[in-house]
C-alpha cells in the first residue's frame, strides 16, 4: 500500500490530508470543552446542533461546489478553502456567545464540504492505475482510521500542558501545512467541461448522473447502512458502556477503537482483495456484517461482546466506504468526476443527517436494545435494496442503441464523434455543430450528454 506514495503530488495530496485531519479532531475535542464552558449544563444540545449544522451544510454546499469546482483552478481553490478553514478554527477560541459557535461551524464546514469532493476528485486524475488507485483509497481509509485512534490520545496528552483554546490555534496551523503542501506541487488542469445551461442545471447534475446509474443507486443504499450502524456506534457506545455495563471512561475509549480495529484490519488487506474480485460482493458482504453486528446486539453483550460487535462494524464500513472511489471513477466522464464525487458527498450525508437523531432519540426515549433492533432492521433493508438496485451482472462495457441527431457542445473526438471538419472549428476541446448518425455499440457505459438513461 505505501508504494503508492513513491508518486510525488499524491504523497503531497496525501500528506496535506492527514495533516488536515489532524488538526480537525484536535478541533473535535476542543468544540466539546468549549461548548461546556459556554453552556454547562447545556453542552451536548450545543453539540447535538453544532452537528446538525454540519451535515446541512454538508448535503447542501457540496453539491454547489462540485458543479462550478471545473471553473477554477484546483490548487487555487484547495488553497483558498484551507485559508477560509484556517480564518474561521483560529476565530474560534474568541467566541463569546453560543451563537457564535453556530456561524463558524457552518462557516468551516462550509468550506469542508466544498474542499473534500474536489480532492477526492483530483486523485483519479493523479493515479490513472486502477491498482494505484485501490491502494490510495485503501491508504486514505487507514488515515481516517488512525485519526480517530490517535487524535483523542494526543488531545489529552496536550491538555495537560495548554488549554483547549490552544487546540483550536494547532488546527489552524494543520490547516496552514495543508495549503502549504498543495502549493508545493502541480495539481492537473480539471477536464474541460460543457456547462449544463442555468444553475440548477449544473447544481444538479452530479446528483441526476448518481440517480441513474444503478451501481450508484445501489451505493446509496449502503450509505444509509453504513449510517445506520454508524450512528448506533456513535452515538450509543458511551451510553451503553456507562449506563448499562456501569463501565468508565476508558472503557469507552476502548469500545470505539474497536471499530476503528476493525476498519483499519479491512483497509489493510482490501486491495488484495479487490486485485480478484469485483466491488458488488465485497460491498454487499459489508453491509450484511454490519446488520449481523446490529442484530448480535439483541442479546445484550458485555464489554467483551460489544468489542466484538463493534469489530464487525468497523470491518463492514470499511469494506463499503473503501471502494466507493473506483465505483465513482467507473460511473462518470473525468470532467464529471467533480459534481459526481461531490453528489456522493452530500448524499451519503444525507444518509447521516437522518440516522443521528434517530439513533439518539430513540435510544434516549425507547431503549437502546430497541434502537439495535431497529438500526439493524434499516441495515438489512438498506443491504436487500443495494443487491435489488445493484445487477449482479454489472458489466463496464454495454451494448446500447443511438438515436440519429445533431447538437452543438464542447467535446473530445472520441468513440462519439467521428466527423469532419471545415478548419475554423479549433483544436480540441472545441464546440460547433455536428451529427450523430445513430446506431448501435458498445463501450464502457456513462450516464452523460449522449446518455441519458441506461440501457434496459
Amino acid at each position: 500500500m505505501l508504494q503508492v506514495l513513491s508518486h510525488r503530488i499524491y504523497r503531497h495530496l496525501f500528506l496535506a490530508q492527514v495533516t488536515a485531519l489532524v488538526g480537525t479532531g484536535l478541533t473535535t475535542i476542543a468544540l466539546a470543552l468549549l461548548a461546556d464552558s459556554l453552556a454547562a449544563g447545556q453542552a451536548g444540545i450545543v453539540l447535538g446542533t453544532a452537528l446538525t449544522i454540519k451535515m446541512v451544510a454538508y448535503v447542501g454546499i457540496a453539491p454547489v461546489a462540485g458543479a462550478y469546482a471545473s471553473r477554477l483552478p484546483r490548487r487555487v481553490l484547495l488553497v483558498g478553502l484551507d485559508l477560509l478553514r484556517a480564518s474561521v478554527v483560529c476565530a474560534l477560541p474568541f467566541v463569546t456567545e453560543v451563537w457564535q459557535i453556530y456561524v463558524l461551524i457552518f462557516l468551516l464546514n462550509a468550506a469542508s464540504a466544498s474542499f473534500t469532493p474536489i480532492f477526492q476528485a483530483t486523485i483519479p486524475d493523479i493515479l490513472e492505475d486502477e491498482e494505484q488507485y485501490t491502494r490510495a483509497l485503501s491508504l486514505s481509509r487507514l488515515a481516517y482510521d488512525l485519526e480517530n485512534l490517535l487524535s483523542p490520545i494526543a488531545a489529552a496528552a496536550l491538555l495537560t500542558v495548554m488549554s483547549f483554546d490552544v487546540l483550536f490555534l494547532l488546527n489552524g496551523l494543520a490547516f496552514l501545512g495543508s495549503a502549504g503542501l498543495i502549493i508545493s506541487m502541480a495539481l492537473p488542469t480539471p477536464h474541460a467541461s460543457d456547462e449544463a445551461p442555468g444553475v440548477w442545471s449544473r447544481v444538479s447534475h452530479g446528483v441526476k448522473v448518481y440517480l441513474k446509474t444503478p451501481r450508484l443507486r445501489g451505493l446509496l443504499a449502503l450509505n444509509m447502512a453504513v449510517s445506520a450502524a454508524g450512528a448506533m456506534q456513535i452515538v450509543n457506545t458511551v451510553v451503553y458502556v456507562r449506563s448499562t455495563l456501569g463501565l468508565g471512561g476508558q472503557a469507552v475509549a476502548i469500545a470505539f477503537a474497536a471499530a476503528g480495529g476493525g476498519s483499519m484490519m479491512v483497509a489493510l488487506l482490501l486491495p488484495k482483495v479487490l486485485e480478484r474480485a469485483r466491488e458488488r460482493p465485497v460491498m454487499l458482504f459489508g453491509g450484511a456484517l454490519m446488520t449481523l453486528s446490529l442484530f448480535l446486539g439483541l442479546l445484550a453483550p458485555g464489554f467483551v461482546g460489544l468489542l466484538g460487535l463493534w469489530l464487525l462494524l468497523g470491518a463492514g464500513a470499511s469494506m463499503v466506504m473503501t471502494p466507493t472511489g473506483r465505483l465513482l471513477k467507473q460511473s462518470c466522464q473525468p470532467e464529471d468526476r467533480p459534481a459526481l464525487f461531490a453528489a456522493q458527498f452530500s448524499l451519503s450525508h444525507g444518509c447521516w443527517l437522518l440516522a443521528y437523531p434517530l439513533s439518539g432519540w430513540f435510544g434516549a426515549h425507547v431503549g437502546l436494545i430497541e434502537t439495535f433492533a431497529l438500526l439493524g432492521t434499516i441495515a438489512l433493508v438498506s443491504t436487500a435494496l443495494s443487491a435489488r438496485f445493484w445487477p449482479s451482472r454489472d458489466s463496464i462495457h454495454l451494448e446500447h442503441d443511438h438515436s440519429p441527431g445533431a447538437h452543438t457542445h464542447l467535446h473530445y473526438h472520441d468513440e462519439h464523434h467521428q466527423h469532419e471538419h471545415e478548419g475554423w472549428e479549433g483544436s480540441e476541446p472545441h464546440r460547433h455543430p455536428h451529427h450523430h448518425p445513430g446506431g448501435r455499440h458498445r463501450h464502457a457505459f456513462v450516464i452523460d450528454r449522449h446518455h441519458s438513461q441506461w440501457p434496459k
